[in-house]
């Protein structure tokens, strides 16, 4: 018996056989990359290092959206109160998330506080050239030290292209 499938959408959309990402609808996932690294960095700076967490992919067009997330082993330590710092992504030069501060945080006076830090941003790079997406870090103060990939344990950096 033969099933036949009619419309203006699903299958009958692909008559040459080749299914392109012009034929995806909006919402898609078209690549997924992963960056990963465990060597410890650690910081005392307030202004932002990087954690070696990065990736580089190349959008499929520039109307594509980018789900960028990174998740780190992390430690904050001090001699004070008051402990934290703050992590975020930047594309190139520019930080897509612009959080601000503490986004890693403890007010536990001498004590390492271990824990991960984990962050996301649907990005629009507005490019169909490659980008390249790194987590960088700071301390809080300088009474402060920041560790991400805690005691080399894996970081891991993903990026998604979603169709726009």
């Amino acid at each position: 018996m033969t099933t036949t499938i009619t419309g203006a959408t699903g299958v009958n959309q692909i008559t040459d056989d080749a299914i392109t990402v012009a034929k995806l609808p909006a919402g898609s996932v078209l690549q997924v990359l992963e960056g990963t690294t465990a060597t410890q960095v650690l910081t005392t700076s307030s202004s932002y290092v990087t954690t070696g967490l990065t990736l580089t992919i190349t959008p499929s067009s520039a109307s594509s959206k980018m789900l960028v997330s990174f998740s780190t082993p992390a430690d904050a330590t001090s001699g004070t109160t008051d402990t934290g710092g703050d992590f975020t992504i930047y594309r190139g030069s520019t930080d897509i998330l612009s959080r601000g501060s503490d986004t890693y945080y403890s007010n536990i006076n001498s004590i390492n506080l271990a824990g991960y830090a984990a962050m996301s941003k649907l990005d629009s790079p507005n490019t169909a050239s490659a980008v390249t997406y790194t987590v960088y870090f700071r301390a809080r103060n300088g009474n402060t030290t920041m560790k991400s990939q805690h005691n080399n344990s894996q970081g891991t950096i993903t990026a998604m292209e979603i169709q726009g």
